[in-house]
């Protein structure tokens, strides 16, 4: 049986369960809600618009940023620039002049720091963070290595064999900021050889000690070698690097050597560039030479003991800088 009665549902009523039929029909996207906020980044030690808050970072809570700047003041400039890559408070914090300016004059103190502040305004927009990374400089944190290698004939036996023998030798240099450097060829590896590259090496290290100029990418240097008639090794490097800043690798551009009339020299730590346009070179035992010339390759003293070049001619006939 029909009702008589009809059931009639008000608009408002049938509007408002249209409504609630359309959500559960269309996905909800709730991360829709965040684009266009702004995350302000954290400010630098120091800054006017630093506000006052808790750092959920446990360093930042356990450590005062007085006492994280005197950490940073200790550490040298790659450890600095290491630690900009921890996080975005570090990074803005050490983008302060004062960290890259004490490493700066530092690097080239032969220069004078007037001549510093002349070439930073000149060349580098007063930006000494920018003068670190594009200015060349020699590098006083560890040696550079040269590795050399030539094939030499061995003795035939029973006419059914001919040997030959692949001879390994290096070539290190290391730097000092007073502009003096060690020299030393050897057929031992770095990590042997780092032990006497120190001003305390004895005679029988073999380790031999000079001067040394730097004019914008090229490095002058020289010393003798002692003797009744002591030989001039003079040599001219170009400085580059495989990253910006790096200044890890040098090309030898030519290597010289000289019987000399040294009269006028007492000491072989004398600065011998300054004085050596007054020397006499015998032209006929003059020699320059065109072959162990490879790239030096820069070895920081804490990757001694791990670098590649430990590796014998077994493992590595052959060796390319990069």
């Amino acid at each position: 049986m029909n009702s008589d009665i009809a059931f009639q549902v008000p608009a408002e009523l049938e509007t408002a369960l249209q409504l609630k039929t359309v959500q559960y029909l269309v996905t909800q996207r709730p991360w829709l809600d965040l684009y266009g906020v702004n995350v302000r980044p954290v400010a630098p030690y120091g800054s006017a618009i630093r506000r006052q808050n808790n750092d959920p970072a446990l360093i930042h809570r356990s450590l005062p940023d007085e006492l994280l700047l005197e950490v940073f003041f200790r550490m040298n400039p790659y450890d600095l620039g290491r630690a900009a890559c921890v996080c975005r408070k570090w990074r803005y914090t050490l983008r302060n002049p004062v960290f890259w300016r004490s490493a700066c004059l530092k690097a080239w103190q032969l220069s004078g720091v007037v001549e510093n502040y002349k070439i930073l305004q000149s060349k580098y927009e007063s930006s000494w963070r920018k003068m670190w990374l594009l200015r060349p400089r020699v590098r006083t944190d560890g040696l550079y290595v040269s590795r050399n290698t030539y094939i030499r004939a061995g003795v035939r036996e029973w006419n059914v064999t001919n040997p030959v023998h692949l001879v390994c030798y290096y070539r290190y240099i290391r730097f000092l900021p007073s502009g003096r450097f060690l020299y030393k060829t050897s057929s031992h590896t770095v990590k042997a050889v780092v032990k006497c590259m120190n001003l305390r090496a004895s005679k029988a290290d073999d380790v031999f000690s000079g001067r040394y100029t730097l004019t914008n990418d090229k490095v002058e240097a020289a010393f003798l070698y002692p003797g009744l008639r002591p030989t001039l090794w003079k040599v001219c490097l170009r400085l580059r690097g495989t990253i910006a800043g790096a200044n890890n690798r040098m090309d030898i551009l030519s290597l010289v050597t000289s019987k000399v009339d040294s009269n006028g020299v007492s000491e072989p730590e004398e600065d011998i560039i300054g004085v050596v346009e007054d020397w006499q070179e015998d032209e006929i035992s003059r020699t320059s030479h065109k072959r162990g010339l490879a790239p030096f390759a820069f070895v920081p003293f804490e990757e001694v003991e791990t670098s590649v070049l430990n590796l014998p001619v077994e493992k590595m006939d052959y060796y390319v800088p990069g």
